[in-house]
């Protein structure tokens, strides 16, 4: 875990790489509306998943459904730690090309989509 909730966690935001400051800016933004979150950063899926079962029950709570991933590449490996209540954000597709900004923009891949997919979760 990278950021622990200020009290009990509501949602966990889940990054790697450059992706983690967006979790980071999403956990801030949500937090001043009152919504717990902690981030967690995975720069290695298969690590994460050598560690003892109680830890990766410490980093990503069985009872904590509410999940968000964002990854600026595929997102097919993260609806494993998502599970069917959580979703991705990411890139699925190939042939944009532009600036870092303005595709994260285009695609979704920013603190703000972060933050009102993890909001319109809660409202389930």
């Amino acid at each position: 875990m990278l950021s622990p909730a200020e009290g009990e966690a509501q949602a966990i935001l889940i990054a790697t790489g450059s992706e983690v400051s967006l979790a980071m800016e999403a956990q801030g933004a949500l937090r001043a509306q009152g919504i717990q979150t902690k981030v967690v950063s995975m720069p290695s899926m298969e690590l994460y998943l050598q560690q003892p079962a109680a830890y990766q029950s410490r980093v990503l709570p069985d009872a904590l459904r509410c999940r968000v991933a964002i990854e600026a590449a595929a997102t097919m490996p993260w609806y494993r730690f998502v599970g069917l209540d959580g979703q991705v954000i990411g890139l699925d597709q190939y042939g944009a090309s532009a600036p870092q900004e303005v595709l994260f923009k285009e695609y979704g891949i920013t603190a703000d989509h972060l933050v009102q997919t993890v909001k319109a979760l809660l409202k389930k």
